[in-house]
């Protein structure tokens, strides 16, 4: 039963990443790119090591699995947030379609 668990659990994932990386692809600019990669990360990649530990179990490598999940569930925002905020104090323009500047806001509070 463990095993259909977590064949299920990676199938869900391989569904995410495929679909992020699509999204990579597709979208207009960076700052909707990496939201689509910030996504494909933390549920695709998580749910493939979920479904890894429900197939090792409790052993090395499933313990592993666990650490890696709490570890990409941690930087993975931060490091998506630092990217953005880069780009944006770069001048990396937003797309044409976006309607919210929140860091624009944040900068012109700080004068």
């Amino acid at each position: 039963m463990n095993s259909i668990i977590g064949l299920i659990l990676i199938s869900i994932g391989l569904a995410f990443d495929v679909i992020g990386c699509l999204g990579l692809v597709r979208l207009p600019d960076i700052y909707n790119r990496l939201q689509a990669a910030t996504k494909c990360v933390t549920l695709g990649t998580c749910s493939i090591l979920l479904g890894t530990f429900c197939i090792m179990g409790f052993t090395a490598a499933g313990l592993k699995a666990l650490l890696c999940i709490i570890f990409l569930m941690l930087t993975s925002p931060v490091a998506a947030h630092a990217v953005a905020r880069g780009a944006h104090r770069a001048g990396v323009p937003l797309c044409k379609e976006s309607v919210v500047d929140k860091y624009k806001e944040d900068k012109e509070g700080e004068k």
